[in-house]
């Protein structure tokens, strides 16, 4: 059963005078309604059980008893599922549906309480007690309060609702039975099953209406915010439609008098920029469609401001514009040696892409990175080839960045949105083939906000770049001719995926006499240009620049001898506006009043051959460096002390180191048990600098035979290698760089792995042939030519005297 959304009618309660209720009668579930007395209602039949009760009533008096379910989700009620009061309906009329259903039009009699179920298949047959309600002979002043305060509460919900008829007024005005006007409301509200249910059993009829009026009131004020809310969302809607026709009126009217409506020729312009842009077809679909969206709104509201914005950044990216390559590479090597000194391999690849992009003009950009040390000319290599091949030069430097929207851009979605750097630097360039420097991309950091790097991984592959989508933009952008440079000091940090889509160029560090050149060339004369000297105004040798590069920088780069340099300029133009005239005679003898005493003593730290310290070499993100590890026996109980802020890689050199040293005892004299007897404190000085990697573990062990055998380490002779616990020799990185460390203290013997022999092709020939390397495969061969037996014998006989 269900029932119709119609409208209900009154019947005359005096018919139920004439008619006589039977004790027991079938019995009807319904859902989703209570019925009151008098009511006339239609209900739709279709369950088996309540075509069956309809029969029967149907072929006895017409009479039957309407319950309501608890649950009206209830397909098959028990009599537990009904509400035991409800009402004696008789069946007024019935029609047969297409669907097989039975409407039936009822009419409640009377309240009737259920007082027991004889029959629940095929239908219920129940007994019940019809209530005879007795409204009462007077009505007192408070109980008329309370019937014309229903009345009037009813009134306004109806009108609230738009409900209210004259009809339903007159009416309500005439009833003036508590009870009957009770019921009567009751039936029209909307009122949940429960609280109508509760009205329908009291038998009260002035508790009754008290009920009522209660929920009533409810009633009253949730019609009144809802009526509330309709008329807002009218007047908005009104108002909305009315600024339309008045703006369409007003451009009308502007039209006739010769005007010129603002926002329609905004966006004239912007129709006229777009197509000028030469878009792809994609990304000119979203711009036209964004900007018919401007061209609904009022042009002062906040969403056509980020249209507007959105549109500008659409049309002044360089879809289509890009620079001619020069192609001549002749030109091309004069430039970059011009800029320059060395770096030849740098310059082969530069003149090699140059001369595929000659042969096959669509060939993708190159993806590098240019790694080695602070100070080497990483940055300013990139402005020089953006310069030989002819294009614009775009700068970015991802150091501490750590937001992935820097590279991807903010979506629109969010206050003060902007695409990322990459866009921004294009937009920048005006061209969509500039040379684009990535600086320091191996200080990028991830946190919560995302992880820049992996971000970088589609800009930085030249098979994924051609539709790069920036989350701002949200259409994609070719950067497959965008020339792309990074710049790292160490390859280390860089994430194995991003490193994979990047062709590595290492840079090394300058000899002295490379230093030499490139200050003579470039550093000297740029200097005096700046500090407003002239070229004659200052005389200084080569001598001299020498001097300043092994007394007064100890670095792998450059920019601590540009300092220096600069520095002297300063000193001379302070002497020149003093009123003294040059020129100005730099030499040895005179640097210190320029620059001071000397930092660095070009001679060796270690001033003799001593027991117990080995020198090795380094390499850090700075350059190649010397260490001096230094091993000490005292007695104890065999405890090996490490200090010096040694990571967890050195530390474990430092234990293999150890145990080969017990293995190789009896062929030094060591005493057996000295692992018993004796601790062993090995130290490497700077010990405010964190220092790892495997490379010191020969030194180490070097350290450790000296200082248990009493044999001196050579002071001429620097090493480096990674050691196995039977003695063998590993190869290491940075060849090139600890070399240059080595010769940067005056020390000429360096014992290097055997198989880093393949690495001496990257050192200069100058270079290789003030040092003598000498390659090893096993600790026996270091220790040959490291320890000094000769003069320990000389040590013992002193000792002994």
């Amino acid at each position: 059963m269900e029932l119709e959304e119609s409208t209900v009618t009154m019947g005359d309660l005096s018919e139920e005078e004439t008619i006589e209720i039977p004790e027991v009668l079938p019995c009807m579930a319904i859902r989703d309604v209570v019925l009151f007395p008098t009511m006339v209602i239609p209900l739709y039949v279709g369950r088996e059980s309540s075509l069956a009760a309809i029969e029967e009533a149907l072929n006895s008096e017409r009479l039957l008893v309407l319950l309501t379910q608890k649950d009206p989700e209830t397909e098959d009620p028990r009599p537990e599922d009904l509400y035991h009061v409800g009402v004696v309906a008789i069946i007024m009329r019935t029609l047969k549906l297409p669907d097989g259903r039975l409407k039936v039009l009822v009419q409640a009699l009377a309240r009737t309480t259920v007082t027991e179920f004889r029959q629940e298949k095929p239908f219920f047959l129940v007994r019940h007690e019809p209530v005879r309600e007795e409204e009462p002979e007077g009505v007192d002043v408070e109980t008329e309060a309370l019937m014309r305060s229903v009345k009037e509460i009813a009134e306004k919900v109806f009108a609230l609702r738009g409900q209210l008829t004259p009809e339903f007024t007159s009416v309500l005005e005439g009833v003036e039975e508590p009870g009957r006007l009770a019921d009567m409301v009751a039936s029209h509200m909307r009122f949940k099953i429960s609280e109508a249910q509760e009205i329908l059993e009291t038998l009260d009829p002035i508790e009754r209406l008290r009920k009522l009026h209660r929920f009533l009131l409810r009633e009253l004020e949730v019609a009144t915010v809802q009526a509330k809310i309709q008329t807002e969302a009218q007047e908005e809607m009104s108002r909305t439609q009315r600024e339309y026709f008045l703006r369409e009126q007003l451009r009308a009217i502007k039209r006739e008098l010769g005007e010129v409506d603002e926002h329609a020729q905004e966006i004239e312009e912007f129709r006229e920029k777009i197509a000028k842009a030469r878009m792809p077809k994609e990304v000119e679909k979203e711009a036209l469609k964004q900007l018919r969206r401007l061209e609904m709104m009022h042009p002062d509201s906040a969403e056509a401001a980020i249209i507007r914005t959105y549109l500008d950044w659409l049309i002044e990216l360089p879809w289509r514009k890009q620079t001619r390559d020069k192609l001549d590479l002749k030109k091309a090597r004069q430039i970059l040696d011009e800029d320059h000194y060395d770096l030849d391999k740098v310059k082969e690849r530069i003149l090699e892409y140059l001369a595929v992009r000659k042969l096959n003009p669509k060939a993708k950009g190159p993806i590098l990175c240019f790694v080695g040390p602070p100070g080497v000319g990483k940055t300013s290599l990139g402005r020089s080839i953006a310069r030989a091949l002819g294009r614009k030069f775009v700068r970015i430097s991802l150091g501490g960045v750590r937001d992935e929207a820097e590279i991807r851009g903010h979506r629109r979605t969010y206050i003060g949105a902007m695409p990322g750097r990459i866009i921004q630097g294009l937009k920048q360039a005006g061209t969509n083939n500039p040379v684009f420097m990535i600086d320091e991309i191996d200080k990028l950091c991830a946190d919560f906000q995302g992880d820049p790097a992996a971000a970088l991984l589609e800009v930085l592959d030249p098979e994924q770049n051609h539709s790069f989508v920036d989350h701002y933009l949200g259409v994609p952008f070719d950067l497959s001719k965008v020339m792309f440079i990074a710049t790292a000091n160490m390859t280390d940090p860089i994430p194995p995926a991003l490193k994979d889509r990047m062709e590595i160029i290492y840079i090394s560090g300058y000899t002295a006499e490379e230093k030499l050149v490139i200050a003579r060339r470039y550093i000297l004369p740029r200097q005096i240009k700046e500090h407003g000297l002239k070229p004659e105004d200052v005389k200084i040798s080569d001598e001299t620049i020498l001097k300043i590069i092994n007394e007064y920088t100890e670095e792998a780069g450059l920019r601590e001898l540009e300092r220096k340099i600069a520095a002297i300029c300063r000193k001379i133009a302070k002497r020149l506006a003093e009123g003294e005239k040059g020129p100005f005679v730099i030499s040895r003898k005179n640097l210190h009043k320029y620059l001071g005493v000397p930092r660095y003593v070009p001679e060796l730290e270690q001033e003799e051959d001593e027991i117990g310290v080995a020198t090795g070499l380094a390499w850090t993100e700075t350059g190649g460096e010397v260490l001096y590890v230094e091993a000490l026996v005292m007695e104890g109980k065999g405890n090996l002390i490490l200090t010096g802020h040694l990571g967890e890689i050195m530390r474990e050199s430092a234990q293999a180191a150890l145990s080969y040293t017990r293995s190789r005892a009896k062929e030094f004299r060591i005493p057996a048990d000295f692992y018993e007897k004796m601790d062993i404190h090995v130290h490497v000085p700077a010990g405010a600098i964190p220092k790892d990697g495997p490379s010191a573990g020969v030194t180490m062990a070097t350290a450790m035979i000296s200082a248990l055998a009493e044999i001196p380490v050579s002071k001429d002779v620097a090493m480096t290698g990674e050691i196995t616990l039977r003695g063998k020799v590993l190869p290491v990185g940075g060849i090139k760089e600890k070399a240059l460390a080595a010769l940067r203290k005056g020390i000429t013997k360096v014992i290097i792995p055997e198989k880093n022999v393949k690495d001496l092709e990257e050192i200069p020939k100058p270079m290789r042939r003030k040092i003598e390397f000498i390659p090893v495969r096993h600790m026996d061969q270091i220790l040959e030519v490291a320890l000094l037996p000769e003069k320990a014998k000389k040590t013992r006989r002193r000792r002994k005297k």
